[in-house]
């Protein structure tokens, strides 16, 4: 389980264990809040294709998904 202080995810770098589309490599482009401002999602960019998508941040938990950093 990857550990993740939520208000730091801005601009950290991702990588997919299993690519689809050939978009292996992602980049937290924005943070999403709530009225409480506390982080509830991430919209991720792949590098390659540019296709961005939002994503609850403790999805980047799972390590069996997402790698901290590009690999």
């Amino acid at each position: 389980m990857n550990t993740i202080n939520p208000n730091k995810l801005h601009h950290s770098k991702w990588t997919a264990t299993r690519p689809e589309h050939k978009e292996k490599h992602f980049l937290v482009t924005q943070l999403l809040r709530d009225d409480q401002e506390k982080v509830v999602e991430v919209i991720l960019e792949a590098v390659l294709t540019r296709r961005a998508f939002t994503l609850p941040w403790r999805e980047l938990k799972n390590d069996k998904t997402w790698l901290i950093g590009w690999q």
